[in-house]
């Protein structure tokens, strides 16, 4: 009514719409549930299980009417949506904040993609705390790869790892799997699985030095200058070279390897994941001051 009144006796409306609010918000959170997708990646130890975490949690989704929502033979209730719980809940955050980034950036490969998506993730939960497993521990990389997603973020990542099609035939090769594509021919001594450029680490059963390979693309500023840091795994040092990176223009590459070595003074602190093997988990960055752009490290002892 006081609208209509408004409208009526106002020459010149004006209106304003405000931010929504969250009336009711839980802390803290995120938390990851008991069902997450945990690692470490028993197909290849190279390849960091999960990527990303997203919402999985009691989501409105829609639901078969050919089974009742309680799935129960006495249920005879049909609906069109139901609470569901699951990692296939948080798969469609996922793919929508992949399609949003696609369509701001349409000339973007579905690697760079990923790589937004990884490295703009979040860590700490809303009362900006370390993330924390179901159990009220820290939670580790196996538990959310990159972190909880971020897709604001993700739209704007400022430097991306991106992946050819033959980079990822390459990566096949270097683990016995060959002719996928029988136009390509795997050399003789491809690169190593951790060569891959994704925008993690994953080392399995370390044992002495090892240096990998990484390129970044700058999809930011055209003049600007990354610097490195890192968190690195317990009793292992992480370092990169070169350490700096400056940028002319977007688009321009710059590659860089990182060597990680075990500190033999102490034995590493880790955790078991299972009964035959530890982990020690770990990160590093490139940041301008302003962006950050992080990536995981996991580290296996041999």
């Amino acid at each position: 009514m006081k609208v209509l009144q408004y409208i009526n006796q106002t020459e010149k409306l004006r209106a304003v719409i405000l931010p929504g609010m969250t009336v009711l918000q839980t802390k803290p959170a995120p938390v990851m549930a008991a069902f997450t997708s945990r690692g470490p990646n028993v197909v290849d130890p190279n390849i960091l299980k999960p990527d990303i975490t997203a919402p999985g949690v009691n989501k409105l989704a829609a639901w078969t009417e050919e089974d009742s929502p309680t799935k129960l033979p006495e249920d005879p209730r049909f609906v069109k949506y139901n609470i569901i719980s699951g990692t296939s809940m948080s798969c469609p955050h996922i793919a929508a904040t992949a399609a949003l980034v696609r369509a701001i950036h349409p000339t973007w490969s579905s690697a760079a993609i990923r790589s937004a998506i990884m490295t703009t993730a979040i860590q700490r939960n809303n009362l900006g705390l370390p993330l924390n497993d179901k159990d009220g521990s820290l939670a580790n990389s196996f538990a959310y790869g990159s972190g909880h997603f971020h897709p604001t973020m993700a739209a704007y990542p400022s430097l991306v790892y991106d992946a050819s099609y033959t980079d990822y035939l390459l990566y096949l090769c270097s683990i016995g799997i060959k002719n996928i594509d029988p136009s390509f021919k795997c050399p003789a001594k491809p690169p190593t699985a951790t060569d891959l450029n994704y925008p993690f680490l994953a080392i399995p059963k370390l044992n002495g030095t090892v240096t990998v390979n990484r390129t970044v693309t700058n999809v930011g500023h055209p003049k600007s200058t990354y610097f490195f840091s890192t968190i690195p795994p317990s009793m292992v040092s992480v370092k990169a070279k070169p350490s700096i990176l400056s940028f002319n223009y977007v688009g321009e590459k710059k590659s860089f390897t990182i060597t990680i070595t075990p500190r033999s003074e102490k034995r590493l602190k880790t955790r078991k994941i299972n009964e035959t093997e530890e982990y020690a988990f770990g990160w590093y960055s490139w940041t301008d001051g302003s962006h950050h752009v992080r990536s995981p490290i996991t580290v296996s002892l041999a």
